[in-house]
């Protein structure tokens, strides 16, 4: 008997945590799912740019790198993104 009202325990528990995920996280449209995932992607290339910036000795090559980064970061801008 004693299992029992563990297991009814254990389940209370795991739907309590479902139910909080389920608060916690707002459902997105398929149009800010699309923006986020920009965002994602263009601040990894960002990170990229930066790493190379810091490594680069090429001077034409660095102000290729630092057109690139500009680039990134207006369309970062755009998106809504702020430097932090």
């Amino acid at each position: 008997m004693a299992r029992g009202w563990e297991s009814k325990s254990v389940q209370e528990q795991i739907a309590a945590a479902r139910a909080r995920e389920g608060d916690s996280k707002p459902r997105l449209t398929p149009e800010q799912l699309a923006v986020a995932k920009k965002c994602d992607s263009l601040l990894l290339h960002r990170t990229r740019v930066l790493r190379d910036l810091e490594n680069c000795t090429d001077e034409r090559y660095r102000k290729t790198l630092a057109d690139g980064l500009a680039y990134l970061e207006a369309e970062l801008t755009t998106l809504g993104w702020t430097a932090s």
